[in-house]
């Protein structure tokens, strides 16, 4: 077995994948006692129940870990966890999405703190989805409250939910290359030196921000000793409830307005006449309806339109655009689709080329997109033109992507006399001579084999439903 290397950081609950693929939590003594504690409290069991902490049970035998029967002297425990359906981090969230996960972590710590235990940690990675729901996954993390324990959690939740909520709020700056910049999140220094001087006067910001870059700056705070000089003021039970309420008021208040974008207004732009939208969705179902999916992967998915009809027939769908505007309103627009579909849906933001990698200690810490799931089915509607043109990666090579990651693939060929083909060669420096669909048809037939193809009424679109060769 090999523990997760991202959780290195707490050395008495180490999680690991067993043989048998499930998730598993080592805990020395002094952790067991804390779970047996947490997990007898009200408050845990029924945010278990609901769903907003992640599913766990303490094993009797480590062997039903997976791990052969293998045990080591430093293990008290062994808790075996719900899986999530796709792991995700906070820079490929929507705003709204961190805005959710923010607010569930404070209500569990108020919850917590009420009956007198506590989340140690306050770190956005906690937090993973199921579907459209946030479900916190540390379980270690809740511990029981000693008097006039400052909650040492506050500074990760500024970096990593805060700050970057604030940047978009109060800036409009996107927080996504922040956080994959830096993992811990955003310093109170530097999101300081990013307010302006009427920002100060903006909820929140003097408080949490200033107050806090300007504990820092001082002697006592300067080796991170933030923490014991919060305790030394006082930050207490009550202080950390006030605290935690007056941040939810805080970001509950907070909102973003997007500029108008490209996508953003997608689904009523004229790029497709009615019919042919129409013919369009009927053709996307008709290819999800061939079988049952376990993971599909829409990308370039703009508001979660097809996606939202591949959740029809298909265990997890994940809506994956690049324009952070279109997936923002995509997130909302999916709050209100039936139930079955919410569950089954995870919208992300994130550029096809430039999809987040390995990053971390040691590159490992967070993994690469790519290597947290398999599709069986890829949905690549109107993306090649923006690939191949927009970022000017040759076709080949997107198609060998494509390939290689061995699913099945419904995919839309836009003809260089389309007029948004048209458009986008006029800021080429060259012709762009392999984008044209004698190149498209010779590399799909090259690697994948066609079941059913359709050409729009327009007569420049073309969908294909393919799968792999041998």
């Amino acid at each position: 077995m090999e523990f997760d290397p991202g959780s290195y950081r707490d050395r008495d609950a180490r999680v690991f994948a067993g043989a048998d693929g499930q998730i598993y939590r080592t805990l020395s003594p002094s952790a067991l006692a804390e779970w047996k504690a947490v997990s007898n409290a009200a408050f845990f069991q029924e945010a278990m129940q609901s769903g907003r902490v992640v599913q766990t049970d303490l094993l009797n035998d480590a062997r039903s870990a997976g791990v052969n029967g293998q045990t080591h002297s430093s293990w008290a425990g062994i808790l075996h966890h719900e899986l999530v359906p796709f792991v995700s981090y906070p820079y490929e969230w929507t705003f709204s999405m961190l805005r959710a996960a923010a607010l569930l972590h404070l209500e569990l710590l108020i919850s917590a703190v009420e009956s007198n235990f506590i989340l140690k940690d306050g770190t956005a990675y906690n937090v993973q989805w199921r579907g459209l729901q946030p479900v916190f996954i540390d379980v270690a993390s809740f511990e029981r409250l000693p008097p006039g324990t400052p909650w040492a959690g506050y500074r990760q939740f500024c970096q990593t939910f805060l700050y970057p909520l604030f940047l978009l709020a109060y800036k409009g700056i996107a927080f996504h290359p922040w956080l994959r910049g830096r993992l811990e999140g955003i310093t109170p220094r530097d999101c300081w030196q990013l307010m302006s001087f009427r920002d100060v006067f903006r909820r929140g910001v003097a408080t949490h921000v200033g107050m806090h870059a300007w504990m820092e700056s001082k002697p006592a705070t300067a080796k991170g000793k933030t923490s014991a000089a919060l305790a030394d003021a006082g930050f207490g039970k009550d202080l950390i409830l006030n605290n935690a309420r007056g941040l939810i008021k805080l970001i509950e208040r907070l909102r973003w307005s997007p500029p108008k974008s490209t996508w953003s207004d997608y689904a009523q732009s004229n790029h497709y006449t009615d019919v042919d939208r129409q013919a369009k969705q009927q053709f996307v179902r008709r290819s999800v309806q061939t079988r049952h999916w376990r993971q599909v992967w829409d990308l370039g998915g703009n508001v979660g339109l097809f996606g939202e009809i591949a959740a029809e027939n298909a265990d997890l769908v994940l809506i994956v655009e690049s324009d952070h505007a279109a997936m923002e309103h995509g997130y909302q627009r999916l709050q209100s689709a039936p139930a079955n579909v919410r569950q089954r849906v995870l919208p992300l933001v994130g550029n096809v080329v430039d999809l987040a990698g390995n990053v971390g200690w040691r590159g490992r810490e967070r993994r690469a997109f790519v290597e947290r799931g398999q599709p069986d089915l890829i949905l690549c509607l109107a993306l090649i033109h923006h690939v191949v043109i927009g970022h000017g990666v040759p076709m080949d090579e997107f198609m060998d992507w494509l390939a290689d990651l061995r699913a099945s693939l419904v995919i839309e060929f836009v003809a260089r006399d389309d007029p948004k083909v048209q458009e986008m060669m006029q800021n080429r420096r060259d012709a762009c001579v392999d984008y044209s669909a004698e190149a498209f048809e010779t590399a799909l037939a090259r690697r994948f084999r066609v079941h059913a193809r359709e050409t729009l009424s327009s007569g420049t679109r073309t969908l294909v439903f393919a799968e792999p060769q041998p």
